[in-house]
Order: C-alpha cells, then structure tokens, then sequence
C-alpha cells in the first residue's frame, strides 16, 4: 500500500463532501448520494481546522491546494443552501 500524500488526503475530503452534496455518488455505487448539508458542513470543518493546524508547516503547493478546496466547498455549500432555502428546505448555515 502506497502512502498518501497531504494533498491526495485533502481531496479525498474534497471528495467526501462532493458525496455530501449530492454532487458524486458513493464508492461502489451508481446514482448520486442524496444531499446531506450537515455532512458537507462537517468536512468544510474539517478541512478549516486541517487548515488552522497545518499554518506554516505546509508547501506552497499544499497550502494552495488546501485553500482553493475549502474555497469551492464553502461556495458550493452557498449555492446548495440557496437552492435548498428556494425549495422550501431547512437549512443549517455554517
């Protein structure tokens, strides 16, 4: 088994909180998973606090990495929200 590198680690966080969304489907499976704002807030968490911790210990490539991540993750979640308050769905703002 391959070690994982701090940028293959954010994405696959990225990628968990696609899941999230409802803009990817779940390992093995076929159809999109259904939205889940909380969980996608959860990784955002996440991923802010990894950003907190890691302050000054990371490359400029993974600190870029990192911060264009959380980047399209929170403006993914606006629109999400938007479109869920729209519908009449109740929203957990972050």
């Amino acid at each position: 088994m391959a070690d994982i590198s701090f940028t293959q680690f954010v994405i696959s966080l990225a990628t968990s909180a696609a899941i999230h969304f409802g803009d990817a489907a779940e390992p093995g499976g076929e159809k999109l998973a259904e939205p889940n704002l909380e969980g996608a807030r959860q990784m955002i968490e996440i991923l802010s606090l990894l950003e907190e911790k890691t302050k000054g210990n990371l490359t400029a490539e993974e600190r870029q990495v990192l911060e264009q991540v959380l980047y399209e993750l929170r403006l993914r979640f606006v629109q999400v929200s938007g479109s869920a308050a729209g519908s009449g769905s109740r929203i957990i703002q972050p």
